[in-house]
């Protein structure tokens, strides 16, 4: 069986990529939006007595591994009803609130109904992925979550814990499906690794990433082995993507690229949120 050692050397690889392509301001996160619950008659719920999560902001709550996240629930949260939790990892360099300011999901993804959470910096190791990999459950603890329906993204090194997150065997069968972008693993990072299960997965990379190049594809291609679909990808009715078809388990497994450099967030953010609301953990 294949082991996560082989994350060791790729881990030490990476190198620091300060992201400038969107600067302070650029997005108003700072508030959120009132939630839609069109899809409430189909989610779990939750006994609200034993959740001390807010509606709102909540900023710089620190996880018992030591991570530091802020959580953003639609304003009219209702503690009783479960939401889909899409986390949001940061890339190097980045804290939490720039984090959120870069990718301005904060609307779009309350609006939606999500809570959307944005994890603080932290140097890529293995204990830094065992460490990112315990905010999704604590979060579930605290807030109402449908714990069928969450997520992962994340730009960079986002990408790249979004990714090994899935597939690492200590917190593999957590995320419903993950939508990592720019993340830098290789198809031969990859084949180091063993398959979790099928996953829905959204492949994001821009083309003209310098750092990165053809990466996007590369692991694109082993999602779409992963999952058991055909290998050639057809033409999505998502914009910029193209989708692998008959994937295993009704899964789906895309590719969607985007004209950009590795330093900016592609915006997808509106097919994104659409595709990771239709999937459930099988």
């Amino acid at each position: 069986m294949k082991k996560t050692k082989y994350l060791i050397p790729f881990l030490i690889s990476l190198f620091t990529l300060h992201l400038t392509g969107c600067g302070p301001g650029l997005y108003d996160e700072s508030t959120t939006k009132t939630g839609d619950y069109k899809y409430a008659k189909e989610a779990a719920q939750c006994d609200s007595k034993m959740l001390t999560g807010k509606a709102g902001i909540t900023d710089e709550v620190k996880s018992s591994s030591d991570t530091t996240y802020n959580v953003r629930t639609p304003t009219n949260y209702d503690a009783t009803q479960a939401h889909p939790l899409l986390v949001v990892f940061a890339p190097a360099g980045m804290s939490a609130r720039k984090n959120e300011r870069f990718t301005g999901l904060t609307h779009k993804a309350t609006k939606a109904g999500f809570i959307i959470a944005y994890t603080d910096r932290i140097q890529l190791s293995l204990k830094a992925l065992e460490q990112l990999g315990k905010v999704p459950p604590e979060i579930a603890d605290q807030w109402c979550i449908d714990k069928q329906r969450i997520y992962y993204t994340g730009h960079s090194d986002g990408g790249t814990v979004s990714s090994a997150l899935a597939f690492m065997e200590h917190s593999r069968g957590i995320a419903a499906a993950i939508a990592p972008s720019a993340a830098g693993m290789s198809g031969k990072d990859l084949a180091e690794q063993s398959c979790p299960p099928p996953l829905s997965v959204m492949v994001i990379h821009n083309s003209d990433d310098s750092h990165f190049p053809g990466y996007g594809k590369e692991a694109a291609n082993w999602w779409a082995a992963c999952n058991q679909c055909s290998q050639t990808p057809q033409p999505s009715p998502l914009k910029d993507c193209l989708e692998y078809q008959n994937c295993s388990n009704g899964v789906r497994t895309l590719f969607c690229e985007k004209p950009g450099s590795h330093s900016a967030w592609p915006h997808l953010n509106d097919d994104m949120l659409n595709f990771l609301k239709e999937q459930r953990k099988l």
